[in-house]
């Protein structure tokens, strides 16, 4: 079979999906607190956020807490909580200055209020920045995006006949954005654990063993070779 030629434009991704994972084993594995693997894991988090920007990649999102994560102890969503609030704090203005567009994607309202004002705020500043746009999911589930959605439609009252595929997606939290073109789940573990499953229809999935912690630029720039790899044929 001839093989398909390969355009550059279209294998690099133009919506790269982030699951952080491996925080607490990475922790454990360093006889260290839960607490430490997650402080570390948010100083990879900026470092990844600036080299995407760097790379020209038009969005990205990071899964942070999922709707299923408030089964955790509560010293420990406390924290991550609080982490949350201080990071939306603390980099707002650089985004701002960087030309990130910051958005959250996700129910707000089971999140603490000062992480909701946090967010609010940096959503305010950054919202005409047109240089990446930065998806933070927190309390973030697909078929919770799914519920809300349909929500959304139903008290517009469209009729069934106006429901298309394109009212739904207009009604999620990615509204406006591209499908993800690219997943990367780090640690190993090989599940979509409820991420963008609708808008990862067609995205091609990448799960390095690396825990997040250690997931550097290096491992970035080896994802990106890998999904340059991929033929992508849509069902074609």
């Amino acid at each position: 079979m001839e093989k398909s030629k390969i355009n550059k434009e279209e294998v690099y991704p133009k919506h790269i999906g982030i699951m952080i994972d491996g925080n607490r084993r990475w922790a454990k594995n360093k006889k260290l607190p839960t607490f430490f693997g997650h402080k570390r894991g948010m100083m990879r988090v900026v470092e990844i956020i600036n080299y995407a920007l760097k790379k020209k990649i038009p969005v990205l999102t990071l899964y942070g807490f999922s709707t299923e994560n408030w089964k955790r102890d509560k010293e420990e969503v406390d924290y991550l909580m609080d982490l949350f609030t201080k990071f939306a704090h603390k980099y707002a203005p650089s985004f701002q200055k960087q030309g990130i567009c910051f958005r959250h994607i996700g129910g707000r309202e089971k999140l603490p209020e000062k992480l909701q004002e946090e967010i609010k705020k940096a959503q305010e500043l950054t919202k005409k920045n047109k240089k990446m746009v930065l998806n933070i999911a927190l309390n973030y589930g697909g078929r919770d995006e799914v519920v809300r959605g349909v929500r959304k439609i139903v008290k517009k009252k469209f009729l069934p006949e106006q429901i298309e595929e394109k009212v739904i997606f207009d009604h999620l939290d990615t509204r406006g954005l591209p499908d993800v073109d690219f997943i990367i789940r780090t640690s190993g573990e090989m599940r979509l654990s409820n991420f963008l499953p609708l808008q990862a229809a067609y995205a091609e999935l990448y799960f390095p063993k690396v825990l997040w912690p250690d997931f550097d630029k290096h491992q970035f720039d080896l994802a990106l070779e890998e999904f340059r790899k991929r033929q992508r044929r849509f069902g074609k």
